[in-house]
């Protein structure tokens, strides 16, 4: 980051390699379609390299970046004018080899994953990104803290309140399918 900041573009781009498909699934989650994604998040790469100057030093890189990205993936959603219709297929599970289910198993997993995705499909935005954000992309709180632009307990208490709503979601979705 530090080669970065002082005009080393081969470094950026090592950065940007190393992020991309993260950056990519953060917008996908407020986006909800891969196109609009890759230019989320391809855009908000470009914002961070010209905000280069303004990245605190010693901070970590991934948090602050995954804001810029999330900024433009809103940004982009509200300048088309249309709710997402997140797919969250980042959540899916792909077991191979010793660790691949019986059919059975994969079955009762995928109909589970099913319910858990359907439930999610109904949160606010910002119920998903903070779920998103800890169980999808697995960022440490404090990560999530900075890339939310909040502090920690609020992280906390955020992602405490949307996971009691998706358990709300999704047994109101067991109770009327089953």
């Amino acid at each position: 980051m530090e080669r970065a900041q002082h005009g080393d573009t081969d470094a950026y781009g090592e950065l940007v390699r190393r992020y991309q498909a993260l950056a990519t699934r953060t917008a996908y989650v407020i986006t909800g379609t891969s196109a609009e994604a890759e230019d989320a998040a391809q855009d908000g790469f470009t914002k961070a390299y010209f905000a280069l100057d303004r990245f605190r030093s010693g901070a970590p890189f991934r948090p602050w970046l995954l804001r810029i990205v999330a900024n433009e993936a809103k940004n982009r959603r509200k300048a088309l004018g249309r709710r997402p219709t997140v797919d969250l297929s980042v959540a899916e599970d792909r077991p191979s080899g010793d660790t691949a289910l019986s059919p059975e198993a994969a079955a009762l997993a995928s109909e589970r994953r099913e319910l858990v995705l359907g439930a999610l499909r109904k949160l606010r935005e910002e119920d998903r990104l903070v779920i998103a954000y800890r169980y999808f992309l697995d960022l440490s709180e404090a990560e999530m803290a900075e890339a939310l632009g909040v502090a920690r307990g609020t992280v906390k208490s955020r992602l405490s309140r949307a996971l009691v709503r998706l358990r709300e979601v999704a047994s109101g979705e067991v109770t009327r399918d089953g």
